[in-house]
């Protein structure tokens, strides 16, 4: 524990030093009690610089070890958590679906694994009903050594129709037309079907956090249909004080980076700024071209404006957008913000006199007042 709390106090840690830290951390680690493993993969499981061996030794632990370094280590890569679902068990990829960003690759990789998996509850229940059969095929009946041979049948047959049947012996097998076996594998059928469902379930809801659609813009600042009818007019008659106006009330910022946003004569801001405020892609080519004309020329089958709008990226956008918003914040200062009110004063207090502005001297002016103290 010693050597892990020492590695994580580097945060920049040199080539050799996470050699060193691979080497050593293997033969301590088997070294090391159940509980001093578990707090070590606790506390790597929160570096993002633990070499690529070391996790992959980690992540290949049994699941009650590395179960908190597949959920959250920052240092596992796509294409070890495929190799590591595929090649450790169910387990294991259970542990990985619970990591709060999964990539398309990992998403389609995991739902790929459990639909090439075979149903091993189902399987077992087979195999052991196909057992259970043959040893009741096989196995000859039970006949005592000293039993006679002739009359102890007919006897044995009227006792057993006198007093009913005979209740099965414990050490019997079990007949294959019971049904006890049959339902025991429908049963296990079905709950593994249902845990591959949910199973699914939970990875689809995964796969929409990681790529949202474009009509979901839950709390993400979204344009009216007002507004965009507003800068589509004001683009249109070419206003550009208006649309400035409009843009900045879009914004919920100053009129100063709306205007900044225009100056831009490759469009590509104010395209930035239309995709990140969920405006709809046939109005906001329409603004482009409108108020910058260069746009509106053909380019292998396309405007300009259009391949301009689909090499944004939405997700970036609307990070910008917060960061434009933000610096806006920080260093525009409106005029027109409302003085303190002056604390009321009696009514036959004399005037106070304001204080004359201390303006800074050159030394052309103060070189002859202090020739004129000395004398």
């Amino acid at each position: 524990m010693a050597t892990v709390t020492s590695f994580e106090a580097l945060q920049f840690p040199t080539r050799n030093e996470l050699r060193q830290f691979a080497e050593l951390f293997s033969p301590l680690f088997h070294a090391s009690t159940e509980e001093a493993r578990r707090q070590a993969v606790s506390a790597l499981s929160q570096c993002p610089n633990v070499p690529s061996a070391v996790a992959l030794f980690i992540a290949s632990q049994p699941i009650s070890i590395a179960a908190p370094f597949l959920v959250s280590s920052p240092c596992l890569s796509d294409d070890l958590l495929i190799m590591i679902a595929r090649t450790q068990g169910t387990a294991h990829a259970r542990a990985i679906v619970r990591r709060e960003q999964l990539s398309p690759t990992v998403i389609d990789a995991l739902v790929g694994l459990r639909h090439s998996e075979p149903p091993r509850d189902a399987a077992r229940a087979g195999t052991s009903e196909a057992a259970a059969d043959a040893g009741a095929a096989t196995q000859p009946p039970a006949r005592s050594a000293h039993a006679p041979a002739g009359p102890a049948p007919a006897k044995r047959s009227s006792a057993r129709s006198a007093k009913g049947a005979e209740p099965p012996k414990a050490g019997a097998p079990v007949s294959s037309s019971q049904p006890q076996p049959a339902a025991a594998a429908s049963v296990a059928i079905d709950s593994t079907a249902a845990r591959e469902e949910e199973l699914r379930d939970q990875i689809r809801r995964l796969a929409a956090h990681v790529s949202r659609p474009a009509s979901d813009r839950l709390g993400l600042r979204t344009i009216t249909p007002m507004q965009s009818a507003l800068l589509v007019r004001f683009a249109r008659n070419r206003e550009g004080g208006a649309f400035a106006t409009t843009l900045a009330d879009v914004l919920s910022s100053s009129r100063w980076l709306s205007e900044r946003i225009l100056l831009d004569i490759s469009g590509r801001q104010l395209a930035t700024t239309l995709l990140g405020v969920g405006m709809e892609a046939e109005e906001a080519v329409f603004v482009l071209e409108k108020l910058y004309p260069h746009l509106a020329k053909p380019a292998t089958g396309t405007t300009r404006a259009e391949q301009l709008w689909n090499g944004l990226i939405a997700v970036e956008c609307e990070e910008r957008i917060e960061t434009w918003r933000r610096a806006d914040s920080y260093t525009f200062r409106p005029q027109e913000q409302e003085q303190e009110p002056a604390a009321a004063q009696p009514a036959n207090a004399p005037a106070t006199r304001a204080q004359p502005a201390i303006l800074p001297t050159g030394d052309t002016r103060s070189r002859p007042a202090l020739r004129q103290r000395t004398r």
